[in-house]
């Protein structure tokens, strides 16, 4: 008599639903725009007060648009709060471009002045792209509180193992944030595996990016001091 296979047992998946609150999105974002303001106007896009003024305008857009607990997907936050990610990313980017070229090509003697600049600049990345993942993983934040996850883009520990966490266990935005700095300060993913091309690719954006500020900003900056 033939026997018959054993039921696979695991974790349902997606989680059940679970709202999610959006003011620690809401202080990242605060966050990087107000250290967006402490940079010199030499490292930023135009003058130092316009680009936060249109991300301010943004921001308050997205705050308009979303109640204070996610719950369902909202498409219209979801471009907004993207739209303003990309913005700042491209923002940091340029900063990190024009604070490098600024080492390289002239005499530079306060070193204060540079350490400042490079951790202003390494703190936006890392709050940024704890931002990026927290949007683009399973479809986004709404999708995940609505219980409608697309594949996940990351496997964090929690999803491995139901001895540790309940088999309802969902990431909330500091998990993100989590990830990110972890990959900002070991340029490379620690306890939580990126899944999908996308999110290897914005993890390997994210460490290049950190790599350079701590290697060349910062040594640089040492040297001078």
């Amino acid at each position: 008599m033939a026997h018959e296979a054993p039921a696979l047992t695991g974790r349902p998946y997606p989680p059940a639903p679970a709202a999610e609150p959006f003011w620690p999105v809401l202080v990242a974002l605060v966050s990087v725009i107000g250290l967006q303001l402490s940079l010199p106007s030499r490292l930023t896009v135009g003058p130092a007060w316009v680009l936060p003024a249109l991300e301010g305008a943004l921001l308050l857009g997205l705050t308009m648009a979303t109640p204070r607990q996610l719950e369902h997907e909202h498409t219209v936050r979801r471009r907004v709060a993207m739209g303003l990610t990309a913005l700042v990313s491209a923002a940091n980017i340029y900063s990190l471009g024009a604070l490098s070229h600024y080492l390289l090509h002239h005499d530079v003697h306060s070193g204060h002045q540079l350490i400042g600049s490079g951790v202003v600049i390494w703190l936006t990345n890392f709050v940024i792209f704890g931002l990026w993942y927290w949007e683009l993983d399973r479809g986004g934040a709404g999708r995940r509180a609505a219980g409608h996850d697309g594949a996940p883009d990351f496997l964090f520990p929690q999803m491995a193992d139901d001895r540790i966490h309940p088999a309802n266990w969902r990431p909330k935005f500091i998990d993100y944030l989590y990830v990110s700095l972890t990959n900002a300060t070991a340029f490379s993913p620690t306890d939580t595996m990126p899944l999908t091309p996308r999110s290897k690719v914005m993890m390997g954006i994210q460490s290049l990016v950190s790599v350079v500020t701590i290697g060349l900003v910062v040594s640089r900056a040492v040297n001078i001091l």
